[in-house]
């Protein structure tokens, strides 16, 4: 389990993070969201001892993480799939992690199995593509077999087979009972995998909720119906005291309505239908509900061609980190600057 309580870093004047606490759980894979400079990277950096909380503390089973001997033991993270030494091959890069920690060596021939690199497990990391270099990192995550997992964009540059090997993955080990906890900005695979959600925005916590009510809770969901006599069913509704809205193709939206409520009015009154569907937000959906008031930069539209877009903050402004990182550890993403 991962505890976070009152966790705050600020750089000058600027808070990254405010004040954070939540819990990771285990046997859950545990997503973590929040807009660009929401300070996620900040977070998962500070979980990991990479940056000095300005105030507050996180603990891992109930240790800090500078308290473990060999923390790859205890927890696994991918946070910069780069960091790893070009010039080193894939299996001499886990194999120093390995010797670091006290893991047998035998373990590093077992995770690049399990991460598809067996055949290119000699030739130097320098040359791998964005993908075989995110398996490597996740390979290392893997290495001291860690009851804790944390994955900072963990899809990034792999294609849909191997998308869909980490979601079940994360699956599989968050079902042996490990504490999983991920990061992405990617919100339809998030929907698939992720149980539970952590959101920030601006550095505070705004959720801390299971998928389904998240969704519940910061989108609307209605039912659709149709049918080809229009005015018979508008009419019926009306009586229900539903307001149906008329949307494209002749069809209703009626909130607060259920689909099994809807189907047996119609069968009671000989109203045929053509169609009666549950309609629900998307996480994408929710998540900009939820988030809208903690988007730090906003894009503008092109539309007016003598009109120019205020500019954006510069490649390289954002806040240095208090430490490099440690070997291992896997570096700070990059994705979102704090």
């Amino acid at each position: 389990m991962i505890e976070l309580e009152g966790l705050s870093k600020r750089f000058g004047a600027k808070v990254a993070v405010d004040r954070l606490s939540f819990q990771v759980r285990p046997g859950v894979v545990t997503g973590f969201l929040g807009p660009n400079g929401a300070g996620k990277s900040t977070t998962m950096r500070m979980m990991l001892d990479l940056d000095n909380p300005t105030s507050g503390s996180v603990r891992i089973d109930g240790r800090h993480y500078r308290e473990l001997a060999e923390p790859l033991k205890y927890i696994g993270a991918l946070l910069d799939a780069k960091a790893m030494h070009g010039g080193r091959s894939a299996y001499n890069n886990l194999l120093c992690l390995a010797q670091a920690n006290r893991i047998p060596a035998s373990r590093v021939s077992e995770v690049l199995d399990i991460v598809g690199l067996t055949a290119v497990a000699r030739k130097k990391s320098k040359g791998f593509s964005l993908g075989m270099g995110q398996r490597l990192g996740i390979a290392s995550a893997l290495l001291g077999d860690p009851e804790i997992l944390m994955f900072d964009e963990p899809v990034n540059g792999l294609d849909p087979e191997g998308i869909h090997w980490i979601r079940n993955l994360m699956k599989q080990l968050a079902a042996e009972g490990r504490t999983i906890f991920v990061s992405s900005h990617l919100m339809s695979e998030m929907a698939l995998t992720a149980d539970h959600l952590i959101v920030i925005g601006q550095g505070r916590l705004l959720a801390d909720t299971t998928m389904a009510a998240f969704i519940q809770e910061n989108s609307r969901s209605y039912a659709r119906v149709r049918s080809p006599q229009p005015e018979r069913l508008r009419d019926l509704l009306h009586t229900a005291g539903f307001t149906p809205v008329e949307v494209a193709g002749g069809a209703l939206e009626v909130d607060g309505a259920s689909t099994e409520r809807l189907g047996e009015l119609a069968a009671e009154h000989g109203v045929v239908l053509h169609e009666l569907s549950a309609q629900r937000a998307s996480l994408e959906e929710a998540f900009m509900q939820m988030t809208a008031g903690s988007v730090e930069y906003h894009a503008h539209g092109t539309s007016d061609p003598g009109r120019s877009a205020p500019p954006g903050p510069r490649w390289g402004e954002g806040p240095p980190a208090d430490t490099g990182p440690r070997w291992g550890a896997g570096g700070g993403s990059g994705t979102e600057g704090i």
